[in-house]
């Protein structure tokens, strides 16, 4: 069983998994950061990142703050879906290696059958003679 595990980690391109880490890392820390910037404005202070539009003091600059906030939202829908993609392509790599992995499993169970089967036969043949 251990045999299995090592095999399909062997089957991992990990040379890409790694090059890949430290920006997938990145855009999650950086996606991190901007999501709790976003909503930690709101509760501490009366800045144009967190001030709901009540409290602007004319409708352009509520209309501008709103404005500003869909480019921060945007930017970070972004930035998310970056990162999605990004583990969805090493997702779809451990996905294809253990698919070969099963394949070989599926051929070495096979071929321990018939050589099981063959065994038994010999062992027949000598017990007879």
């Amino acid at each position: 069983m251990a045999a299995g595990w090592i095999t399909a980690l062997k089957l991992v391109p990990w040379r890409d998994v790694i090059e890949a880490t430290p920006q997938v890392l990145a855009a999650a820390r950086k996606l991190m950061g901007s999501t709790r910037a976003g909503h930690g404005g709101a509760a501490g202070s009366d800045t144009a990142a967190g001030a709901p539009a009540s409290l602007a003091a004319t409708p352009e600059a509520a209309l501008r703050q709103w404005q500003d906030r869909v480019v921060r939202l945007e930017q970070e829908q972004q930035a998310s879906a970056v990162l999605i993609q990004s583990l969805a392509e090493q997702n779809a790599q451990v996905v294809q290696a253990v698919e070969a992995l099963r394949k070989r499993s599926q051929r070495l169970t096979a071929a321990v059958a018939v050589l099981g089967v063959l065994g038994a036969g010999l062992l027949i043949q000598v017990l007879r003679q």
